[in-house]
């Protein structure tokens, strides 16, 4: 007895963690641990950082930070831990002086380059390295903390791109 056409078969579901080759296409699912699988950007960029920041007076350092842990959150998903947002990130740093901004930047570092594997990425660079630029590289005519965000922000673009690569090729 003739059924008709059978329906076309979903490919399985491959692993988050599972290297990725090129030309590999992977089913990326809808929605996982409740953040839904957007696009993130991936196109930030030290000099709009430094002129936002100084246009509106630190305002835009407060957004990049809130934008920075939403898209680490969701690129990282599966990890096992969370990047605190921004709330977080100012009434700990108002509690401790200063010094939890130092340790979530230091925290964002070494997450960024645990998970860059995951998306057939290496990064030499880690929390050690954002956290001595910070305060070391101030000795540096105060230049340490812009490369300490150069790293950052170079490190999240490349895990965005590669984020958005999956997306699109599911």
């Amino acid at each position: 007895m003739d059924q008709g056409p059978t329906p076309p078969q979903a490919s399985p579901v491959m692993p988050e963690d599972a290297p990725v080759s090129s030309g590999e296409i992977r089913e990326v699912p809808a929605a996982s641990h409740g953040v839904p699988q957007v696009p993130v950007n991936a196109s930030r960029s030290l000099l709009t950082w430094i002129v936002l920041t100084f246009l509106t007076c630190g305002i835009y350092s407060w957004y990049f930070i809130y934008t920075l842990a939403n898209d680490m959150n969701r690129i990282c998903q599966g990890d096992n831990e969370e990047t605190p947002g921004l709330l977080v990130f100012i009434l700990l740093s108002i509690v401790t002086c200063g010094f939890y901004s130092y340790w979530w930047y230091y925290k964002i570092g070494n997450r960024m380059q645990a998970n860059a594997p995951r998306y057939g990425l290496m990064f030499q660079e880690n929390g050690t390295t954002i956290l001595l630029w910070m305060i070391v590289g101030l000795l540096l005519c105060g230049l340490g903390p812009f490369v300490a965000m150069f790293i950052i922000i170079k490190n999240s673009n490349a895990l965005a791109a590669a984020y958005n690569a999956r997306l699109v090729r599911a």
